[in-house]
């Protein structure tokens, strides 16, 4: 027998017990005869059980080479190595039970998959059985790698390749992340399994997944062939899906089927029949449903309730459904902004929006900033701008702070009604309630006055905003110069506009055509043709508004050539004239008597594809009838705002 040193230790996974026979006379070496270690330990029934000790050593050694605080990371960068070296000290060998359980431990795919590999090249007699197969596919279900069904797909020819047969877990674990229902599906016969209930559970929910309700319904009917039910989760999940995809019928045998196998309905169970009976326009139904889940003890939640209402304004059952909500706030649920939504949206329907004082009367305690500024924009969207401003005051009264959707909904709705004095006195007021003005705020009042040519309401807000910010930008100074220029204030547009050029903003093309659309609808032709070279030396490309504007401002002053030049300026440019230049320049052409022309532009109208309207027709009519040049009604053109043609 081989001496052992005193002073050599080593730590063993496995304990032996051995009988000293000799000893040195100094002390320091002896001899000890070895009994051989017990076999490995078993249960009652023979089967071996796993080593703990091993076990956990095993884990830590392959553990430490991925955990960032290890100090061993710089001396042992391969781990499967010191493993290898640990294995052969003990001179014993892993059981496939204990490679499973050391599986168990590894989270990280890539680990695992090297040690799975690991276990039979290291002993030649080792081999995998479905338990280590088992712990593979549930690293790999829990994994995101976009590799995973890759490796499900690899491993499982593995197996085959091996002769090993899966369990029904095996099934479970593949149906639950595997994309290839068939082939799970398969395996149960090729493994010669019998599913069981939770096996039909995780295939019901894996092609609910798929949102394939047909073969879900198959799987369910076949479970209930064998003699298995699902359990509440299970039952609401097949009846939400069947439900959505408007399987009316088969949702109604799942919810017949429930009630027969005692599994008892509950909130959610009627909430999903009253929403589908509601959405097919059966709304007597959904009541008696509803009625039911009262009868059965159940308080609904927030979700039952708007289910309920929704489906009630559905059938334009108005007043049913602001009485259900009058429960709803006396059984303490509170409202959110879909319940809302949904009473104002039948209101408005109905044409008893009268009604929307009472609903927020008495839901006041839940009636929030959002809620009202919900209110608010909606109302003013759909036109209902003095309930929209009613409901506005009130929010201004109850609450400190406001909310700038809210204000800039409302600020909208009273410029879109023009009420200006109210709209600019609101923008006055916004900081009172902590809501700072922005260029977007003033911009939106500043389009309705010049809209409605309100110029010195214009001017004192322009000086305003000047004095107190915020700062105009090249919106607002787009916005001035057309409005003064619909308004016939010249010499305020071309103030407005040197303004812009001396500001930290530069004119571009739209402020240099409401200049042009200015200085030619006011009979300034030569200074708008001034400004549309000055436009084109800045390198500012003109577009077809541009081009048609200065036409019809040559037209207007029975510059014919000129008009003529520029159309073919525009074309050589590559700017396309569309069907508003081709008119312009129709009706110029015809009122000078130049009826060729006219003929020769209408053929390339039709060359370039556009589609004559109404006023194309009727500048052809006065051609063929040869009435141009008589007296004849102006209208004012839609795009410039001038009275030139009958465009």
């Amino acid at each position: 027998m081989k001496p052992f040193h005193s002073n050599f230790r080593r730590h063993f996974a496995t304990k032996y017990t051995a009988k000293i026979t000799s000893t040195s006379p100094t002390g320091r070496s002896l001899a000890a005869e070895v009994t051989p270690p017990p076999p490995l330990p078993s249960d009652i029934r023979g089967y071996s059980l796993p080593r703990r000790d091993l076990i956990c050593k095993a884990t830590q050694i392959l553990l430490s080479a991925t955990n960032p605080r290890s100090t061993k990371q710089t001396t042992l960068p391969d781990p499967f190595s010191d493993l290898t070296e640990y294995l052969q000290s003990l001179s014993i060998s892993l059981t496939p039970l204990e490679a499973s359980e050391i599986l168990k431990s590894l989270k990280n795919p890539t680990l695992a998959f090297k040690f799975f590999h690991f276990c039979p090249s290291h002993d030649p007699n080792f081999r995998h059985d479905s338990f280590t197969y088992n712990r593979l596919f549930l690293i790999l279900s829990l994994s995101s790698s976009p590799l995973r069904f890759e490796q499900a797909e690899s491993l499982l020819d593995d197996m085959e390749r091996r002769g090993v047969r899966g369990s029904i877990s095996t099934v479970n674990i593949l149906i639950g992340f595997f994309g290839d229902l068939d082939r799970c599906v398969g395996l149960v016969k090729k493994w010669e399994l019998r599913l069981n209930a939770y096996t039909y559970k995780c295939l019901l929910q894996a092609y609910l997944r798929l949102r394939d309700c047909n073969k879900a319904f198959d799987v369910y009917l076949d479970m209930l062939r064998r003699g298995y039910h699902l359990d509440i989760f299970g039952y609401n999940m097949l009846l939400d899906a069947l439900a959505k995809d408007e399987k009316v019928d088969k949702a109604y045998k799942v919810f017949e089927d429930m009630k027969r196998r005692h599994c008892e309905p509950d909130t959610f169970t009627y909430t999903i029949m009253i929403r589908m009976t509601g959405k097919s326009g059966k709304t007597d139904e959904s009541l008696a449903l509803f009625q039911k889940m009262l009868e059965k003890g159940f308080t609904p939640n927030l979700i039952a309730y708007n289910t309920m209402i929704e489906s009630l304004a559905k059938g334009r059952m108005a007043d049913k459904a602001i009485l259900l909500f009058t429960k709803m706030v006396e059984n303490d649920c509170q409202p959110n902004e879909f319940t809302y939504s949904v009473l104002l949206n039948v209101l408005v329907a109905e044409g008893q929006l009268s009604k929307l004082d009472y609903i927020v009367e008495i839901s006041k305690k839940y009636m929030n900033k959002q809620i009202y500024a919900y209110f608010v924009r909606t109302l003013s969207k759909l036109g209902h701008s003095s309930e929209a401003h009613r409901l506005f005051c009130n929010m201004w009264n109850v609450h400190d702070k406001g909310d700038k959707d809210a204000y800039m909904s409302m600020l909208e709705s009273l410029c879109s009604s023009n009420k200006m004095t109210e709209a600019i006195d609101l923008l006055n007021r916004f900081h009172e309630k902590c809501i700072t003005t922005d260029t977007i705020m003033y911009n939106t009042v500043f389009t309705a006055l010049g809209r409605l040519k309100q110029v010195s309401h214009i001017h004192d807000l322009y000086e305003k905003m000047k004095r107190e910010g915020p700062p105009p930008d090249i919106f607002t100074y787009n916005i001035l110069i057309s409005s003064y220029g619909r308004a016939g204030r010249v010499d305020s547009a071309v103030k407005i506009f040197e303004e812009l050029e001396n500001s930290n903003c530069n004119p571009d093309v739209i402020s240099y055509n409401s200049l042009i659309n200015c200085l030619g609808k006011n009979g300034d032709v030569d200074e708008a043709h001034m400004r549309f070279k000055e436009m084109q030396e800045k390198g500012l490309n003109p577009d077809v508004f541009t081009y048609s504007t200065l036409i019809e401002c040559f037209g207007k002053t029975d510059k014919v050539e000129m008009a003529c030049n520029l159309f073919d300026e525009m074309i050589a440019e590559g700017c396309s004239p569309n069907l508003v230049t081709y008119n312009i320049l129709l009706d110029c052409l015809e009122r000078s008597g130049r009826t060729a022309e006219a003929v020769d532009l209408y053929a390339k109208l039709k060359q370039q594809g556009l589609t004559p309207d109404s006023i194309t027709y009727a500048v052809l009519e006065r051609l063929q009838s040869g009435r141009h040049g008589k007296l004849r009604s102006r209208k004012q053109n839609p795009i410039t705002g001038w009275v030139v043609s009958p465009l």
